[in-house]
């Protein structure tokens, strides 16, 4: 049910007034400047270095609203500049900080990530959309540096998983079992891109990248999937 209250009338000295702004803009700066001058007792003008500092004044207010409006049009152009450019990176391979990947149907996903020491070994765990565990799988003796590591696309019990986005974790030790900083990133190819509140978003599969969060792009490789795991499986 909708109520409704009547609120009680006031008036006279009892009604709220109205409170004036304490902005003056350019237009109201220029007219009490001229109203000043309009209103000055001819035998007592205004002081003449007072006149001039309202006048600096004055100058240096229309200056800043140029420069403003400047800047204004140069964030647009420059907006147009970098939606230009996101739309040249459409087909092309992407990299940015993150740790999701897609897995397309009969093929591996990349897991990117990234060594702060040398590491003896690497362990990959993959997780659904929901974090429910999928499968893990390691490589050993991995330099610092970047690196990929394939997931085949396999549960742990070596059937098929869905088609989908998942996340993945990498952790790696190195000789002697000292944990090893590790970095994760999301790579993907470029399908769309969007422009939403001033940003410019890079869609890659159900992804969404920010542009200001991609740190590599490249062509798209094209690798034999036999030939990236068996590679994998020789480290």
């Amino acid at each position: 049910m909708i109520t409704t209250a009547t609120a009680p009338v006031t008036t006279g000295s009892s009604q709220a007034a109205a409170v004036p702004s304490k902005e003056l803009d350019r237009d109201a700066f220029l007219s009490l400047l001229i109203t000043q001058l309009q209103n000055q007792d001819p035998l007592n003008p205004t002081d003449s270095a007072e006149f001039t500092a309202q006048l600096a004044q004055f100058s240096s207010l229309e200056q800043l609203g140029n420069v403003n409006e400047n800047l204004e049009q140069l964030q647009n152009f420059q907006a147009s500049i970098n939606n230009s450019q996101a739309v040249a990176l459409i087909g092309k391979e992407i990299t940015a900080n993150g740790n999701s990947l897609n897995l397309a149907s009969g093929q591996p996903a990349g897991c990117d990530f990234k060594l702060d020491g040398d590491a003896g070994v690497v362990v990959v765990s993959i997780y659904d959309p929901t974090g429910e565990f999928i499968k893990s799988f390691e490589s050993q003796n991995l330099t610092t540096g970047q690196h990929t590591l394939y997931w085949d696309g396999t549960d742990q019990n070596g059937s098929p998983a869905a088609s989908g986005n998942y996340t993945f974790e990498v952790m790696a030790a190195d000789a002697n079992g000292n944990n090893i900083q590790t970095t994760t990133f999301f790579s993907g190819k470029v399908n769309k891109v969007i422009f939403e509140n001033n940003t410019t978003y890079l869609i890659s599969g159900d992804q969404r990248v920010a542009l200001g969060d991609v740190i590599e792009v490249g062509a798209i490789e094209n690798i034999e999937d036999n030939q990236m795991i068996a590679e994998q499986n020789n480290h």
